[in-house]
C-alpha cells in the first residue's frame, strides 16, 4: 500500500534532511565580517599562505616527491621517462 505525498518514514527522513541542509546553509549566508574587523583580516598573517614564494617552493617539492613514489601521477615513477 502507497502512502500519499512524503512516502511515510522515508519521506520524514528525506524532508528532516532537506530542513537541516537548509537551516544549516542559510545559517552561513549571513557571516559577513564588520568593517571593524577587516582591517585585521588584511594582516599579511591571515593570509593562508603569508609567503607566497616559500608557499610555491613547498608545493613544487611535495609534487616532485609525489612524482618519485608515483602515487600522484598516472604511469611512471619520476624518472623522466614516459611509459
Amino acid at each position: 500500500m502507497r502512502q500519499g505525498i512524503g512516502g511515510g518514514m522515508r519521506g520524514a527522513m528525506r524532508w528532516g534532511m532537506l530542513l537541516m541542509c537548509m537551516t544549516l546553509l542559510g545559517g552561513c549566508s549571513a557571516m559577513q565580517p564588520k568593517a571593524w574587523q577587516r582591517g585585521d583580516l588584511a594582516q599579511p598573517e591571515m593570509a593562508w599562505d603569508p609567503d607566497p614564494v616559500d608557499a610555491a617552493i613547498r608545493q613544487h617539492t611535495y609534487e616532485s616527491k609525489e612524482a618519485a613514489s608515483g602515487s600522484a601521477t598516472v604511469g611512471g615513477g619520476g624518472c623522466g621517462c614516459s611509459n
